[in-house]
């Protein structure tokens, strides 16, 4: 399948910002399920300083304002052409050792209920419990927009019951690790079903599993992640994938605004389209 992405995020300032550096995580790149077709990064009121892959693997920018930018306009776009690998992303790749996504963080810190959570899984297998840890959190924390903020941990939205794909994706990483198994935040995009435009980027959890790799398990839609899913970065939690993430200086208020659409790529529904007339004909 073939997607296009746009992706702007706007920040305006009702005063000048005197300083400012924004880390971007914000480009895809090859893996066995997905080839990056054309990709673009186009940064307005703002300096791209520098790039780099970090130690996760992740293609990061760093961008400076310093001055009197009101407004900062970021804008990522492309096509990518996934396929479905069940979610399977394979071998281990980059500079951090697997024992390192065995460790916890503020987001992933374990306590009672992500223990009592790992204790009650069931399978004869690891797979097969990753498979029932995403199955009982998906029925177990509701799904619901602005319950939750980037600080929320897991262990506070499983008590809450109720969290957006951030946390079903903490609470899966701090639980695979609780049973040893390495796992790993996810960040991207996702085509949703018969909706184009979007209010904000997806996320998922991967464990790493013998004979298989790292696997992906999104806990938010009880599925591993097929050919809707566009992977842009990864980290031991939200902090170390998130699409954006810095700091700023000054006591400027700030209003954030974010446009986001993904949908199947032109040149695709048009083959489609090709294809289904050709098919009529035929009949």
């Amino acid at each position: 399948m073939r997607l296009t992405i746009s992706h702007t995020t706007e920040y305006l300032y009702d005063a000048p910002v005197p300083y400012s550096l924004q880390r971007l995580r914000l480009t895809p790149v090859d893996t066995p399920a997905q080839k990056v077709l054309s990709w673009q990064v186009s940064v307005e009121g703002a300096a791209v300083e520098a790039g780099y892959a970090d130690q996760y693997g992740n293609r990061t920018e760093l961008v400076s304002t310093d001055g009197d930018a009101h407004t900062i306009r970021i804008t990522a776009t492309g096509e990518v052409e996934t396929s479905d690998k069940a979610g399977v992303f394979g071998a281990h790749q980059g500079f951090c050792p697997l024992w390192l996504f065995l460790r916890e963080t503020p987001r992933t810190k374990p306590g009672k209920l992500t223990r009592e959570l790992a204790r009650g899984l069931a399978g004869d297998s690891e797979l097969a419990k990753m498979h029932a840890l995403m199955e009982t959190i998906h029925e177990t924390v509701t799904y619901t927009p602005g319950s939750t903020d980037t600080d929320t941990t897991a262990e506070q939205a499983l008590e809450a019951k109720t969290g957006v794909c951030q946390d079903h994706a903490h609470i899966f990483i701090t639980t695979a690790r609780l049973l040893d198994i390495p796992a790993r935040y996810v960040s991207g995009y996702l085509l949703m079903e018969g909706q184009t435009e979007q209010v904000a980027t997806h996320a998922w959890g991967e464990a790493f599993l013998p004979g298989l790799g790292w696997v992906g398990f999104d806990a938010a839609n009880n599925v591993c992640p097929d050919e809707r899913y566009v992977r842009i970065a990864s980290g031991l939690d939200y902090v170390a994938a998130a699409p954006i993430s810095g700091m700023r200086l000054g006591s400027a208020g700030e209003d954030l605004k974010v446009s986001l659409t993904v949908a199947p790529s032109q040149s695709q529904s048009q083959s489609q389209d090709g294809q289904g007339q050709q098919n009529q004909t035929q009949a």
